[in-house]
């Protein structure tokens, strides 16, 4: 019989996508509120692997990934997607978000997001919020799934996800 262990802390990542005008650093400040320092920066780039925003948000979409220097714990993810879920909603203009908040969490095998929408591969996690197994870290490189988003597959997200991982890495020593 296994014995029940307590989860040990991962890297929040928080992936943002924001139209222009929205004033990104504003929206940092205010994650730094919730969640503590932000650490990594990803680089930006065009959010153009698909228009599900567009009719919400606009065109010429921007999207980045941060991440925080305080790890949570994996059970909080859920309450985490919530919290975002309200961020986004106060900034809504006319009940239209500004910004698409896309939280999870990173270890040294794997990167798993934070949804409302609940499809085969998602596991329940509470509250509504599933889980998504994004990519996993094999070969020395993270590796996506048949069910991984496009810009997840992209290699200036990988390296973004790499470096937020040696981070991790490096905090540990």
């Amino acid at each position: 019989m296994g014995a029940e262990i307590t989860f040990t802390p991962e890297k929040l990542v928080i992936a943002v996508t924001f139209s222009r005008g929205i004033g990104e650093h504003s929206v940092w400040q205010r994650l730094e509120r919730e969640f503590g320092p932000i650490d990594v920066y990803g680089e930006p780039y065009p959010f153009s692997f698909t228009d599900y925003y567009e009719s919400e948000m606009g065109t010429d979409l921007t999207k980045q990934l941060i991440s925080f220097e305080r790890k949570i714990d994996p059970q909080t993810l859920s309450a985490v997607k919530r919290r975002t879920n309200e961020i986004e909603a106060e900034s809504a203009v006319n009940g239209c978000r500004r910004i698409n908040l896309d939280p999870g969490i990173l270890n040294f095998n794997r990167f798993i997001l934070a949804t409302t929408k609940n499809r085969g591969h998602r596991i329940p996690l509470t509250d509504g919020i599933y889980g998504e197994l994004t990519l996993l870290f094999v070969r020395g490189r993270f590796r996506p799934f048949p069910w991984t988003y496009a810009d997840y597959r992209s290699e200036s997200v990988l390296a973004d996800l790499e470096k937020i991982r040696l981070t991790l890495k490096s905090r540990k020593k």
